[in-house]
Order: C-alpha cells, then sequence, then structure tokens
C-alpha cells in the first residue's frame, strides 16, 4: 500500500526567500546559457576566420614553393622534345632533390598514373596508383591528374606521413607540364593549423567553462545572501511574534485576573451581603417565634425577599459569564435581553434595532459581538455619561454589522487612534480574529458622543441549508 507523502509546510520566511531565489536561478541559468552561447559563435567565427586564413597561408606557400622549383628547370623543360628522355631524367633529377623541412617533397606522376618522383617515398616511384584513395575513398592520384589536366589547383586529402606513415591531413598544390603529360606538385601537412585550431576551441571551452564557474559562484553567493536574509527576517519575526504572544498571554492573564476580581466583588458585595441579611433575617424570626410566634412573620418576609434577590443576581452574574439565550435562541434575542437589563440597571434610555437573522451567524461571530456590545455597554455605564444609547444589528451583502452609538462625553482622540484601553483593545482582538473591521467613528469633545462599529465578513454567515440542518439536529 503506498505511503501519503507528508505535506512540506514552510514559513513565511522561507516561501518568501523561495520565491525570490528560484527567479534568481532561472534568470542566471539562462544568463549562463546565453552567454556561453554568444561565446561560443563569437569564438568559433574567429577560429573559423583565423583556420581559413592559416590554410590561405599554406596554399600561398605552396605555390611559391611550385613557382620557384618551375623556374628552376624551365629553361630545361621549355627546350626539350616531348619524348625527349634525357631532358625529362634531368628535370626529375633535380625534383627529387628538392626536399624542404621534416616532411616536404615534390611529386610527378604522368597522366596515367605512374608515379616518376617522390624522393621520401621510393617505395612509389615507377608503379602505378591511379586507384589509390585514402582512408575516407578520395581517389587523390586521380583528382591530382584531373586537376593538372585543367591547368593547375588544389587537393585536400589524407596521405600517409612520411616520418611516421601514420595518415594526416595535407593540402597539395599540382600544376600541369602538358607536352610532357606530367602533374607536377608539393603537398603541406596541416595538422598543426588543425592543432592550433582545436587548441583555440579548447581555450573557448575552457574560458566558458570558467565564466560558468563564476555565474554559479556569483549565484550561490546571490543564494545565501538571500536565504540569509529570510533566516535573518525569520528569526525577528519569530522574535516579534514571541514579543507579542507573550504580550498577549500577560493580557489574557490580567483578563482573568479582572473578570475573577470583578466576580468576586460581585460575590462579596451583592450575594454574600444578601445571604448575610437572610441569614440575620432568619435568625431573628427563630429568636420571635421562641418567644412570641406572632412576632416572626416580618424578619421571614425580609428574609424571603433578600433571598430572591440573591438568586436573580446568581442568575445575572451567571447570564454575563455566559448568557444560555445566546445558545439557545440566537445573537438578536441575546442582545435583546443584554439592552433591557442594561436599561434597567443603569435607567438609561436605550433603542435596539435589529434585522431578523435566522440564526444564520457561526458561533464564533455571535460569541464575539455579544461580547463586543457588553463591552461597550459597560464602557458607556462607566465612562460615557450617557442620557440615551443605540444598538443597531442588520446583515447585509458584505456581511453583518453591529453598531452601538451614544450621546455621551466622547473618546479622548489617543484613545480613538490607538485603542489604549483594555477592553477596546479586547474588542478589537476579537474583530481581528473574524477578519472583520472594528471602527471608533466619533470625534473627541463635550456631549458628541461616540459610535462602535463592528463588521463581520461574509463568509461567517451560515448557509440557509445548514443552518436548517443545524436546527433539525437540534430538536433530535
Amino acid at each position: 500500500m503506498l505511503r501519503a507523502l507528508p505535506v512540506l509546510r514552510l514559513s513565511y520566511a522561507q516561501k518568501l526567500s523561495l520565491v525570490a531565489a528560484v527567479p534568481l536561478i532561472l534568470a542566471v541559468a539562462a544568463i549562463a546559457v546565453l552567454v556561453a552561447n554568444q561565446s561560443r559563435a563569437l569564438a568559433e567565427r574567429e577560429i573559423q576566420t583565423l583556420e581559413a586564413q592559416l590554410i590561405e597561408a599554406k596554399k600561398r606557400e605552396l605555390r611559391n614553393y611550385v613557382t620557384q622549383a618551375r623556374n628552376g628547370f624551365y629553361f630545361i623543360y621549355g627546350s626539350a622534345a616531348p619524348d625527349d628522355q634525357e631532358a625529362k631524367d634531368q628535370v626529375a633529377q633535380i625534383l627529387s632533390a628538392m626536399i624542404y623541412g621534416d616532411e616536404g617533397f615534390f611529386f610527378v606522376y604522368d597522366y596515367d598514373g605512374t608515379n616518376l618522383v617522390s624522393p621520401r617515398q621510393t617505395d612509389m616511384i615507377n608503379r602505378n596508383h591511379l586507384d589509390l584513395t585514402d582512408s575516407t575513398g578520395t581517389p587523390v592520384v586521380a583528382d591530382l591528374i584531373e586537376i593538372a589536366r585543367q591547368g593547375d589547383g588544389y587537393l585536400t586529402h589524407l596521405w600517409p606521413k612520411p616520418s611516421n606513415g601514420q595518415e594526416a591531413e595535407m593540402i597539395t598544390y599540382v600544376t600541369s607540364f602538358p607536352s610532357w603529360r606530367w602533374a607536377v606538385g608539393t603537398g603541406v601537412f596541416i595538422d598543426d593549423v588543425l592543432n592550433s585550431v582545436a587548441a583555440a576551441r579548447a581555450d573557448v571551452e575552457a574560458r566558458v567553462e570558467r565564466t560558468f564557474y563564476y555565474i554559479l559562484g556569483i549565484t550561490l553567493a546571490a543564494l545565501l545572501l538571500v536565504f540569509g536574509s529570510g533566516m535573518a527576517l525569520n528569526i525577528r519575526e519569530r522574535r516579534l511574534a514571541d514579543a507579542k504572544l507573550k504580550k498577549l498571554t500577560q493580557r489574557v492573564f490580567d483578563a482573568q485576573e479582572e473578570e475573577r476580581g470583578r466576580v468576586a466583588r460581585e460575590l462579596h458585595d451583592g450575594i454574600s451581603q444578601m445571604l448575610v441579611g437572610v441569614r440575620y433575617a432568619l435568625d431573628s424570626a427563630r429568636r420571635r417565634l421562641l418567644r412570641s410566634p406572632n412576632t416572626a412573620n416580618e424578619p421571614l418576609e425580609r428574609g424571603i425577599d433578600d433571598l430572591g434577590t440573591a438568586i436573580a443576581e446568581v442568575r445575572r452574574i451567571s447570564r454575563d459569564l455566559r448568557p444560555g439565550v445566546l445558545d439557545d435562541l440566537g445573537l438578536g434575542p441575546a442582545l435583546k435581553a443584554l439592552v433591557e437589563d442594561f436599561a434597567v440597571r443603569t435607567e438609561i434610555e436605550v433603542d435596539f434595532n435589529t434585522v431578523v437573522f435566522h440564526n444564520r451567524l457561526d458561533q464564533d461571530a455571535k460569541i464575539a459581538l455579544y461580547r463586543i456590545a457588553q463591552e461597550a455597554l459597560t464602557n458607556i455605564e462607566r465612562h460615557a455619561s450617557a442620557t440615551r444609547v443605540s444598538v443597531d444589528l442588520r446583515g447585509h451583502r458584505r456581511g453583518a454589522t453591529l453598531r452601538i452609538s451614544d450621546n455621551g462625553v466622547g473618546l479622548p482622540a489617543r484613545v480613538r487612534q490607538g485603542a489604549s484601553g483594555l477592553g477596546l483593545r479586547n474588542m478589537q482582538e476579537r474583530v481581528e480574529q473574524l477578519d472583520g473591521q472594528f471602527r471608533i467613528l466619533a470625534s473627541a469633545g463635550k456631549s458628541t458622543g461616540t459610535v462602535v462599529e463592528v463588521t463581520v465578513p461574509l463568509t461567517h454567515l451560515l448557509p440557509p441549508e445548514e443552518t436548517a440542518a443545524t436546527k433539525d439536529r437540534a430538536r433530535a
């Protein structure tokens, strides 16, 4: 059974480094290939030009050799008859003596292909070589004779070197003695030219290879710089994230301690006092029952009232911690209950408006909007000195918007711009977790009021079919 490959998870800095490195590698590779091709093409043109110049110099040299040799015995050939064997022998003797360099010599073939002069390869003399070919199949002697019949010319072919007998490339110049039916010429091996050209090509390849190494070194340095920058960015981001996490953790702890302190104060100042009152009332009723049963009714009624007040306070604290109506009926009814309780407790006039949501907000959005409304109303109660509050909740094509406004004293500019208060920071962070928008719209100043507006994106609204299915499961 095939095992699933693990998913490669990259950090932000690694993705950034990869995005920077891949185009760099592709660009450098394209530049390297382009530089190599251009260098090779330019060098090849120069090498071909050099080769052509060297071969042309060799040809001119051969032509000069033959011209000088012909001038040396032309007085004999020019005055001799076609059948003057003595003159032919004399010219053949002169040509046999004309050897130069390590490999250079003159040769003579008659038009039938018989070798008459070959001072460095004497075993060929007086033998017919009309059918002689080199290793590539070129009929060397037949081609030389054909060129001589036409006057003169050059032939490039392979020929055994007299010094070692191995074939090498050779350029031969041949001319004609038509009255004697001779093909006279000489040749020069061009292996030195070929070696020079091969050395030039090898030097070009070496330079191209060095250029590749230079480009590779520069690329590696650039990649190391990119990855080093990515690592530095990653380390910096991690440090910032750790610092933010520590700060957020501390803020959570502070919020927890503040909430615990608030609950403790409410329990001590409210329920505890009420229960103490109930205890004293019951104790007083017990003593009166012992003295006079008719006088026990009043403390019993007072104790019952105090106990009912304590029960209502416990319910209020429980509702503040986690309202059951939010889970049972949805955000609209929960906000309505919150607003009504706020109006009763503070005697501030509250105007609540909402559009029917059919409970389509997801759980995270409902909790966040309820807590934001709760925090905003708490801030109004403590700091705004307002006489009128408006709470508006409605859905639209962009999502859902909660708007809470009052006619109080407003907020200082520094608080509106930076949300420096703990409550405002908590509201802002809740909205950021939903990818929503948090705004404080009112300006500073007396009696200008404050407007807190929260927008939740459309992604937090459940589709109708999902909402219906959720309700069906809840009924089941």
